[in-house]
């Protein structure tokens, strides 16, 4: 008996000890973009009153697991049930009010009404057919279009996790803490409302098909690799004349082991061109700080045994990582600029 009591209160002891914590979870998983406080940063708030008492467990656990397919949110798929679950508690506990009920009744509208109004109310800040406001939540001195940016909502993952009635709610009430008003208020009638709920209800194609093209990048290498012809210092000489011809200013030329050896140790026969398009740093920035790991540009050339090795990272690989849309087409130009550099070098 006494030994059953030990192990039940062992069993006890490991459960409370194995349980998932919210809090760190969360840390961990969100807050980068998030923040701590769940009040935003990269992502959306999402401690505001007007969201927590708006959505439910059900859409909260669904937005963790489908993230948002081409809009920076990844989809947490590794995560167990039990930790979304705690994540969602401890989100929860930013509000003392009782949890909404997920409501699964479909709204029946005009979607060639919805359209209409979409356009005249709700485009401006969502974004034409709902593709979502330009750039980050990111502040600080980065220029965006609003003080929160508007979610896409023709999103795969967000129409997966919304349901219409949510839908309806949020355009009749809007989100008090964010430039979204209510609707009904700003002059929509109900029909209106539930007419927009079915233009965004009806997204759900094109966003499986966007979704898509998040995969178009799955077999790219990670690094772009030519051999030179010619012999380093001459190779080094084409490359900075090539960066000259394609409109970026050289920053610097240096050795790849510099500030990882001894000063003057330094392999000789390993350098690193950096340079930039200030411009286009400036626009890929604001739509994504994140770029900020491989720009500005940089180009290795190496001699070993004789030959000569141009390398450098693919831009059109990071893209398929960021999980941003709107920096595709930068990283693709990046990546036919990074061809053209190292084309011309070794011609």
């Amino acid at each position: 008996m006494k030994t059953f009591v030990l192990l039940f209160f062992l069993s006890l002891s490991l459960s409370a000890y194995s349980a998932p914590h919210g809090d760190e979870l969360f840390a961990r998983h969100c807050s980068a973009c998030h923040g701590k406080d769940g009040k935003g940063g990269v992502g959306v708030p999402i401690a505001l009153a007007s969201f927590l008492d708006s959505v439910s467990n059900e859409y909260l656990k669904k937005t963790i697991r489908h993230g948002r397919p081409g809009r920076i949110m990844p989809a947490f798929e590794n995560l167990s049930d039990a930790q979304v679950g705690a994540i969602v508690i401890h989100i929860r506990s930013w509000s003392d009010k009782p949890v909404p009920k997920e409501d699964t009744t479909v709204i029946k509208g005009n979607v060639a009404n919805g359209k209409k109004v979409f356009a005249g109310h709700c485009a401006q800040c969502h974004g034409e057919e709902g593709v979502g406001g330009i750039g980050t939540g990111v502040t600080f001195s980065r220029k965006r279009d609003l003080p929160i940016i508007a979610p896409a909502l023709n999103n795969a993952g967000f129409l997966a996790a919304a349901s219409d009635v949510m839908l309806r709610d949020t355009i009749t009430l809007g989100r008090e803490g964010t430039p979204m008003t209510s609707m009904l208020v700003a002059g929509l009638s109900e029909k209106d409302i539930d007419d927009v709920v079915s233009y965004v209800r009806s997204f759900e194609k094109s966003a499986a098909e966007l979704k898509q093209t998040l995969n178009k990048n799955d077999n790219e290498p990670p690094v772009i690799v030519m051999q030179s012809p010619y012999g380093l210092e001459e190779t080094v000489e084409n490359l900075k004349q090539a960066i000259t011809d394609q409109n970026f200013t050289l920053i610097r030329t240096d050795y790849l082991e510099h500030g990882l050896v001894p000063e003057g140790s330094e392999n000789k026969k390993q350098v690193v061109l950096h340079f930039c398009n200030f411009g286009f740093l400036f626009q890929a920035l604001s739509l994504d700080p994140r770029v900020g790991m491989f720009l500005p540009c940089r180009i290795t050339v190496i001699e070993k045994d004789g030959k000569v090795q141009i390398s450098t990272i693919n831009p059109k690989r990071l893209s398929k990582l960021f999980n941003n849309h709107e920096l595709d087409s930068y990283c693709d130009e990046m990546y036919e600029v990074y061809n053209t550099l190292l084309e011309d070098a070794t011609l």
